[in-house]
């Protein structure tokens, strides 16, 4: 079989139904929309939960709870993953993103204690819970926090004074 022989499996393709060619069709005049009515229209789009003019269920629920705009979201491992590395090595987040025990993103990275840990590691990562520290202690190495990496570099605060000549213009 050559690549110009190729053809889908037959019946998989269906040619479009062209509407509105006449009424021996049996898709003319109206074109299947049936007679009147906002749907019969051009341009007609009904909205995502539209119930025909009923109180649509998203207003009908009652709201719950509350989402925190300032949560930290992290990217998480648990300890007894660490036990793949290397005994003595120091444990950062790029490194376990190379070990492929880190999902992908900017996140900052958490440690969790679920499991044991066999081997002496330092770890620097941002956050771990307290069991997780003291499995790594135990285990021989260290639990380092890093502080996470900003988007922006920080706004410097604004002295009261203006500086001389900013905003003013030459009257002469």
């Amino acid at each position: 079989m050559k690549l110009h022989e190729l053809k889908p499996a037959a019946g998989s393709r269906k040619a479009r139904t062209r509407v509105g060619r006449g009424p021996g069709s049996g898709k003319g005049k109206t074109c299947g929309r049936g007679e009147k009515g906002q749907k019969s229209r051009s341009g007609y789009s009904r909205q995502r939960g539209f119930e025909g003019g009923q109180m649509p269920l998203h207003r009908r629920l009652p709201k719950r709870g509350f989402t925190n705009p300032f949560r930290t979201a992290y990217r998480t491992v648990n300890v007894e993953r660490l036990n793949g590395l290397e005994a003595g090595s120091v444990v950062t987040p790029e490194s376990l993103q190379k070990a492929g025990l880190l999902k992908k993103g900017s996140q900052p990275v958490k440690l969790l204690g679920n499991g044991e840990l066999k081997v002496g590691l330092t770890v620097r990562v941002h956050q771990f819970t307290a069991i997780a520290a003291e499995k790594i202690a135990a285990a021989g190495g260290k639990a380092e926090r890093i502080e996470p990496r900003r988007g922006r570099a920080p706004i410097e605060p604004r002295s009261g004074k203006r500086k001389s000549g900013a905003g003013e213009t030459d009257r002469s």
